[in-house]
């Protein structure tokens, strides 16, 4: 990819630290830039040695949180490179944090913070969450390049409940926006930003992995899974709640959790309030290769979350072919087609969705393959990397 000057476009990728291997979207956002032709720089708060060997240009600025002798050294190289270094760019970002009327100290916090973005030349400085972007609003335009930033759900719907007005600021700038879907575009346009100036991109997965070239099996017991980090956004003691209403009706069923999270062990106890303990099982987290093989032991897929931008887990159930009920939670709606590749439930209705998942299982064997199908074959068609990668160019390209 070529720009004015006929010289390879640079992206530079804004997050917190480098992504861990698990972390597949950034991974794979950008090995597909880089096999479209673009440049792509890395910057992120801190680096860790391991860090070093990694499919690009890695920046990094210094770890200010070392005790105060640390910060105050590292304060002072900072602004000292950023003065010497980079005058201009200093400059500049302090002028137009002052236009936006940005006390004059946490003005300089900002120029000390965030030198590191100074030492590169980019096309396009692209935030990988809202939050990331915060007193970081005017970088972009003081080293003269273009700014997107992705919401990936949480970051648009919880971050400013923590912090009022957080994203005040940032509403006001020439920004290009990413959402992973419908929904979250309009949401994010009732903060009066146009709508030509917002992209939905949603995830995708690797589609050739995730396929299950076994012939469905039915079970006797009722094998339902969920693939989730075990946080209360996720709604899974709502969806064991369902479960119990299920073990009053006599259904023999096993639910398996596949996560790790801090709300482990209020959801063993609350498992063992509700009398199914022993209908449940949680994997603890599981690599890529032990999820598929669990995962395709099962039928029917849950995700009753109440929050979810759009979850690549759903994405990786109907690949597998299990019948997937999910909440209308933000994009899950459009992750799943109500009634066409899986159903869709109203959050926070526990009796709603056991009814639903009783509806499921008294289905005919061919509806049930029916559906399996018209999912596996839109991840296929509509979620899949090559079609993911080539958005992102648009994206930048417009």
């Amino acid at each position: 990819m070529l720009t004015d000057n006929n010289k390879a476009a640079t992206i530079g990728l804004v997050l917190s630290t480098v992504p861990k291997y698990s972390e597949t979207f950034f991974r794979n956002k950008i090995e597909g830039l880089q096999k479209n032709g673009y440049n792509v720089i890395l910057f992120v708060d801190y680096k860790n040695a391991s860090d070093n060997d990694y499919d690009c240009k890695v920046v990094s600025g210094y770890n200010f949180n070392q005790g105060k002798l640390l910060t105050f050294w590292y304060s002072f190289l900072a602004i000292t490179k950023s003065l010497v270094l980079h005058p201009s760019k200093s400059f500049k970002l302090f002028q137009l944090n002052k236009k936006d009327g940005i006390p004059i100290s946490k003005n300089i916090r900002q120029v000390i913070i965030n030198h590191f973005f100074f030492t590169e030349n980019v096309d396009w400085l692209h935030f990988g969450f809202g939050m990331l972007s915060v007193q970081r609003e005017n970088i972009a335009a003081a080293i003269k390049a273009k700014m997107a930033v992705s919401f990936r759900g949480f970051d648009l719907y919880l971050s400013p409940l923590k912090h009022p007005g957080c994203y005040d600021l940032l509403f006001r700038k020439d920004v290009k926006y990413h959402v992973l879907s419908q929904e979250m575009k309009n949401d994010l346009m009732k903060n009066d930003i146009r709508a030509n100036r917002i992209e939905v991109i949603t995830p995708a997965i690797k589609t050739e992995f995730f396929q299950n070239i076994q012939p469905f099996t039915q079970h006797k017991q009722i094998q339902l899974v969920t693939v989730a980090r075990l946080h209360w956004k996720k709604g899974l003691e709502y969806t064991l709640e369902a479960l119990a209403y299920l073990k009053e009706k006599g259904v023999d069923f096993h639910y398996t959790i596949i996560g790790d999270g801090e709300e482990k062990e209020r959801l063993i106890f609350a498992a063992h309030q509700l009398g199914i303990i022993d209908n449940i099982s949680f994997t603890g987290k599981l690599s890529q290769k032990e999820l598929r093989e669990k995962v395709i032991k099962s039928s029917i897929y849950l995700q009753y979350s109440i929050q979810e931008g759009f979850c690549n887990s759903v994405l990786e159930a109907q690949a597998l072919g299990l019948m997937c009920i999910v909440s209308n939670a933000e994009g899950l709606s459009e992750n799943v087609l109500n009634e066409k590749t899986g159903w869709v439930v109203t959050k926070r209705k526990p009796k709603l969705l056991a009814e639903k998942i009783l509806y499921v299982i008294d289905l005919s064997d061919e509806k049930k393959q029916t559906i399996r199908q018209n999912a596996i074959n839109r991840v296929k068609a509509s979620f899949n990397l090559e079609k993911q990668q080539q958005e992102f160019v648009n994206l930048y390209n417009n």
